[in-house]
């Protein structure tokens, strides 16, 4: 094929590659999430999931479209120089942990390549203040949702993650490196307790059987550990023997301490983990986190930052970026349990936090009340609906939406308000550029973007972008010769 560029006739390289053929080639970088590009000997390109750099892969096609060809990972013909020995033996079939084989170091350059090359797309300048390390790389998460299946089919029961690709099969955690150690001997007890009475799992597309996830959530400041049996209502306590679980689960050796147990009954027909009712079996069904120097109060289903040390310099970024807050009325919209809204709290005149699960916003006053803050009012419900209703107007604006960022009709609502300064948490940075390209549209300008890794192992990372208002000068002297202007006009008549 041919195409004239410029008056030039240019011959065009045919992409050569046939779906459904089985080809090789050597990753050459990583696309935000996880789109290995690779490079084929003949020079051609592919998509290809879940490759790392340096690797010589096996693809088949699956997609072959005008300008971009995807395939499926088949085989790791090399691996990469950078790679090391893993200590979990479920490395490269989990779908959780993709860089868990490279050093830290190298996992955290990636992750700011893939972030300054994806929002350098926007053209605009800043400055760019590359990522901070997560302060614990093994062991960090404080909760986890597991689920109950088997690792192949037919195969005895199984706790864990889901493998990598498969919608059914379970990866084990017996060596899970991102769990903490009181986590993994919980899980351990309650796969051992479950499997020793036969208590079948529950099967998504059937809708039978008994078991579906387990809950567990942690403090990394106070060492309490929750645990939470999602079952459907199939079998009730007394079949499952909830009352033994629970002295087994009581008996165990933990670094920390057992702060209570659960039993939650979901119905659902929809692959969620949820609660129709939610028993406490011991304890009670909340744990304390601290953070910054503030204790919170956190709840199964609250929303709290999973690596609870490497959210602190989350949010120092964020009240760094944030700048004077003195007497400023701030919004923190998508608060979850009021973290953001509390820390900046004491060097604040009042925040006013927005979130949509009501349990969260709860834990919010609770918290508040707890660490003596007075000049935080919580909000419950969707921020596109109850933004109208605040009866407030900010001088600063805090975003930390879920993954997939900010409505855009909230958006347009957010931009006007018109203040100064906004501050832009996210969690999936492809949202957040979408955002922006509105943002700066209606007038924000990009001073300032940071990455701070909460996920190790895996290609996950939060960026914290700094905005200001772009306002017009309020008015534009201009120095005429009235005489040279009369001239001039006279002449291009």
């Amino acid at each position: 094929p041919r195409r004239k560029t410029a008056g030039i006739l240019v011959q065009e390289k045919e992409m050569c590659m046939k779906k459904g053929e089985i080809y090789e080639g050597r990753v050459q970088e990583v696309l935000f999430p996880d789109k290995a590009i690779v490079v084929t000997d003949e020079g051609e390109t592919a998509q290809v999931k879940y490759g790392i750099p340096g690797q010589k892969l096996r693809f088949r096609v699956k997609k072959k479209r005008k300008e971009k060809i995807e395939g499926i990972l088949l085989e790791i013909l090399e691996k990469s120089a950078d790679e090391t020995a893993c200590l979990c033996e479920w490395a490269g079939k989990c779908g959780g942990c993709l860089y868990q084989t490279l050093p830290y170091e190298k996992q955290l350059a990636i992750k700011e390549a893939q972030i300054k090359k994806m929002l350098d797309n926007g053209g605009t300048d800043y400055t760019f203040e590359g990522i901070v390390s997560s302060p614990v790389v093994s062991g960090y998460r404080n909760k986890v949702e597991l689920t109950f299946g088997d690792s192949y089919m037919g195969g005895p029961l199984a706790l864990g993650m889901h493998q990598r690709g498969s919608f059914y099969d379970i990866a084990g955690i017996e060596t899970c490196q991102i769990m903490t150690p009181d986590m993994r001997m919980a899980a351990m007890a309650v796969l051992d307790h479950f499997s020793k009475l036969n208590i079948p799992f529950y099967h998504r597309m059937r809708h039978e059987g008994v078991l579906r996830h387990l809950l567990l959530r942690s403090s990394a400041a106070t060492g309490e550990l929750l645990v939470a049996v999602v079952a459907s209502s199939q079998a009730d306590a007394s079949t499952m023997q909830l009352a033994e679980l629970t002295e087994k689960l009581k008996a165990l050796p933990l670094e920390g301490s057992l702060a209570g147990v659960l039993h939650i009954t979901n119905d659902s027909l929809a692959d969620v983990v949820q609660s129709d009712n939610t028993e406490v079996l011991y304890g009670k069904d909340w744990i304390t986190e601290k953070l910054l120097g503030l204790s919170f109060c956190v709840t199964l289903f609250s929303f709290f930052q999973t690596n609870s040390r490497g959210a602190e310099l989350l949010y120092q970024t964020v009240r760094d970026y944030i700048g004077e807050t003195n007497q400023k009325v701030i919004f923190d919209l998508y608060s979850g349990t009021g973290t953001i809204a509390q820390i900046l709290a004491p060097v604040a005149k009042k925040v006013v936090g927005v979130e949509i699960v009501e349990e969260a916003v709860e834990a919010a006053k609770e918290n508040a009340a707890l660490n003596g803050l007075d000049n935080c009012t919580f909000w419950a419900g969707d921020v596109l609906k109850v933004i109208d209703d605040l009866g407030e107007v900010p001088d600063l604006i805090v975003l930390d939406p879920p993954r997939d960022g900010v409505h855009p009709k909230a958006l347009e609502k957010i931009i006007d308000f018109g203040v100064e300064r906004m501050v832009y948490i996210a969690c999936k940075p492809t949202s957040l550029a979408r955002d922006l390209e509105l943002l700066q549209g209606r007038g924000y300008q990009v001073e300032r973007i940071g990455c701070v890794d909460l996920f190790p192992s895996t290609y996950h990372v939060e960026t914290v972008v700094l905005l200001s208002q772009q306002k017009p000068d309020d008015h534009i002297e201009i120095d005429l010769d009235l005489d040279e202007l009369d001239a001039t006009s006279a002449e291009l008549k």
